[in-house]
């Protein structure tokens, strides 16, 4: 297959998996707003597989972000703290600690919460925009945290041991 079409399909199908797994947490009320628990966040550790997951998780967020209730700059800011938490997941992929990429995990729970923490401070109706600031910025990184160190742990741990289907679907 032309590796320009591989690319794209996975980058597709990722952007698509993050837009459907976030729009399935917004239905119990985990996307958007200052408690976040988005299933699609593990996701944003594919980029320690393959590139295409850098477009492909910015489309979804994209996607995804459409739908927020938060503002429709949420579209733009979240957006691009997921661009920026997969760049950076993707140039500290081979950084680890006892072949366990922890610093790659820390990226999209650090970009969420200042991003998107600093979105919904802007946006709340608090009297002091830096307690507000904090407050949002850590339940977002809780949130962020919880997912990417539990469900992204789980994902990463699959694929490390799953060399037919990694290769199957990133090379």
């Amino acid at each position: 297959m032309n590796k320009k079409i591989r690319f794209l399909t996975e980058a597709a199908v990722i952007g698509a998996l993050y837009a459907v797994l976030t729009i399935v947490s917004a239905v119990f009320g985990l996307a958007y707003g200052e408690v976040q628990f988005r299933i699609s966040e593990a996701l944003t550790l594919l980029p320690l597989f393959t590139p295409a997951a850098v477009p492909g998780l910015t489309v979804g967020c994209i996607v995804a972000n459409i739908f927020s209730s938060v503002t429709p700059l949420d579209t733009v800011i979240g957006s691009l703290a997921t661009l920026l938490a997969a760049v950076f997941t993707r140039k500290c992929r081979n950084i680890t600690i006892k072949g366990f990429p922890f610093l790659s995990m820390i990226f999209p729970v650090v970009f969420n919460a200042v991003f998107v923490g600093f979105e919904i401070a802007v946006f709340s109706s608090a009297d002091s925009f830096w307690s507000a600031f904090c407050l949002c910025a850590l339940s977002v990184g809780m949130g962020e945290g919880a997912v990417v160190f539990s469900l992204g742990t789980a994902l990463i741990l699959f694929l490390q041991k799953n060399d037919r289907l990694r290769k199957l679907f990133f090379r």
